[in-house]
């Protein structure tokens, strides 16, 4: 009798973020397996008694292949097992669920793919910035930062004013992303927000710009950069320097264009 594989998505990082069923099959599994982001916290929850198995990267290293991985999920499962493939953040979003849904299909294994909170909205919401503002940010787009080295890759095609962009796992050479940036038309001064294990208790956000990007010291990962306009309303963006509030009043009067009328007439 065969079993079932869930491709699962463990959100963010917290535990708390986690959907019901996400939970409800974690704490029932037989075999978890699971990647290196999904957080010791989390994997807690399966019961002592099911399996274990991590098929994950360590500082981009491959632990196993891919082709190990979907023998390894089509085997359990073949064994009547319910299977939990843990995935940090959405299964769906650079998580090669694709790969692993094709290899199902071909080995006739049942399964079921379970969202969860990708990356860029956990960090986003943690460090309250809208990915989307009616006046600042009509639609985002989320990257891979491996593209920041992929000279075929034309960033304008990505970009725009009024697009914000989350680009995930960045790396340490944010020199190289900054002129990606530059070169695909993002003006210095637009705002940049790193955001380092986002929704954990350790969590760092980077308040910068694209003109500094390059002066920013590497944070611990996983780490997301987010770029655009609607990072001025990151929380603490206040704190900033005189040419980022410059460009935050920019883009209050944009959002308030009837107080900047008011200014104009004394």
């Amino acid at each position: 009798m065969k079993g079932k594989v869930y491709l699962v998505g463990a959100g963010p990082g917290d535990p708390d973020l986690l959907t019901l069923k996400a939970l409800r099959l974690l704490r029932s599994a037989d075999a978890v397996l699971y990647d290196d982001l999904v957080t010791p916290e989390i994997l807690r929850l399966a019961p002592s008694t099911a399996q274990l198995h991590d098929v994950g990267k360590r500082s981009g290293a491959k632990n196993i292949t891919q082709t190990e991985i979907n023998f390894l999920m089509v085997a359990l499962a073949g064994m009547g097992l319910q299977v939990v493939r843990l995935k940090s953040g959405d299964p769906l979003i650079f998580g090669r669920a694709g790969e692993e849904i094709e290899a199902l299909r071909q080995a006739e294994i049942d399964f079921e793919i379970v969202p969860g909170i990708t990356a860029a909205l956990g960090a986003a919401a943690a460090a309250e910035i809208p990915l989307t503002h009616r006046r600042l940010s009509h639609g985002f787009v989320l990257l891979p930062g491996h593209l920041a080295n992929d000279a075929d890759t034309d960033w304008k095609q990505f970009v725009s004013g009024d697009t914000t962009l989350a680009l995930y796992m960045p790396g340490i050479d944010y020199a190289a992303i900054a002129a990606r940036l530059a070169s695909a038309g993002v003006g210095p001064e637009t705002p940049c927000a790193i955001i380092s294990r986002a929704t954990m208790p350790d969590q760092q956000v980077e308040l910068t710009t694209v003109g500094e990007l390059l002066h920013v010291s590497s944070l611990p990962s996983p780490a997301l950069l987010v770029v655009g306009k609607a990072v001025c309303l990151a929380r603490g963006r206040a704190s900033v320097d005189d040419a980022r509030r410059s460009l935050s009043m920019q883009i209050s009067q944009a959002i308030f264009p009837q107080a900047q009328g008011l200014t104009d007439q004394g």
